[in-house]
């Protein structure tokens, strides 16, 4: 193994589950009042935690390898860097702060970006294309706008990674894409990439009690000694604009949030006849469908 250091960042939200989505949801404010909902990983970041550790596995033995998750949210996100330690990540960084509350797309992506540059010399930063809280799929592409790197999206397989350069397959609306670059580079990563490895027994009992700041008192409370250390950064630590944090950075606000399930009230069955397959485009068209 040479010296050579190689750090990937992975960009990983709390979010909360929409699957459980009620009237107490909202807040006056037109913010998602978290604490009445379950918090769960957000899917797409746990497959960009995948990737990143695939990336770990494919260059360990020529290189030092760094994974670290960055979170941004309240305190309680500290779990998300547990559970990514759990399945293989080194460290993490919580962002917290009562000034990042409100934030839409464009002050998360400047807050995450400040911090990312906190950290230094980065190789590759991966996130999920998109949150369920949100699907606007933009503050990974803000993040890389921001930080100045060149970006991949989509990214559905990892083809292959060395030292200097990394191959990834994308997944389009009519194909797939296979593009290489070097470093460094922003991915996001696609919901239909490889699922995320499950916990390592071994993982849990070493970083069951790694708590952050926030969490230290209740850990010592409940007598238990942290055996790591959860980094917790605050607004003032990143050095930002505030102006361009929480709510005053933020120029889009939301009027509503709903819970809405589709449901199929009737079915046609066609057969491969190009006669069906007529008639069926016809009924789409006349009820403007298509």
């Amino acid at each position: 193994m040479n010296n050579k250091q190689f750090h990937i960042v992975v960009l990983a939200k709390q979010v909360p589950d929409t699957h459980n989505v009620g009237k107490d949801a909202m807040k006056e404010d037109g913010t998602i009042n978290r604490a009445a909902l379950p918090a769960i990983y957000n899917p797409d970041d746990l497959k960009a935690l995948e990737m990143a550790l695939a990336c770990k596995d494919a260059l360990k033995d020529i290189m030092s390898v760094e994974v670290t998750i960055v979170t941004m949210g309240p305190p309680r996100a500290a779990e998300i860097v547990r559970e990514s330690m759990f399945r293989g990540a080194d460290n993490g960084i919580v962002i917290s702060d009562k000034r990042f509350a409100g934030s839409d797309t464009l002050a998360t992506s400047y807050a995450l970006s400040a911090a990312v540059k906190k950290l230094g010399k980065v190789d590759i930063v991966f996130s999920g294309r998109q949150a369920i809280d949100g699907d606007t799929a933009q503050v990974g592409p803000q993040v890389a706008e921001k930080l100045e790197l060149a970006q991949i999206t989509y990214a559905e397989e990892l083809v292959s990674v060395t030292e200097n350069e990394i191959v990834i397959k994308r997944r389009l609306d009519r194909g797939i894409e296979t593009v290489k670059t070097s470093f460094p580079v922003l991915i996001t990563v696609h919901g239909n990439a490889n699922e995320c490895r499950p916990r390592h027994a071994k993982r849990v009992i070493m970083y069951k009690n790694a708590s952050s700041i926030s969490e230290r008192q209740e850990t010592k409370a409940n007598g238990q000694k942290p055996m790591v250390t959860i980094e917790e950064w605050n607004a003032d630590d990143i050095n930002p604009d505030f102006s361009r944090l929480g709510m005053s950075g933020s120029p889009t606000k939301v009027k509503s949030i709903e819970n809405v399930v589709l449901t199929s009230k009737e079915n046609k069955i066609i057969t491969n006849s190009e006669s069906e397959i007529n008639e069926l485009m016809k009924e789409l068209v006349t009820a403007h469908i298509i």
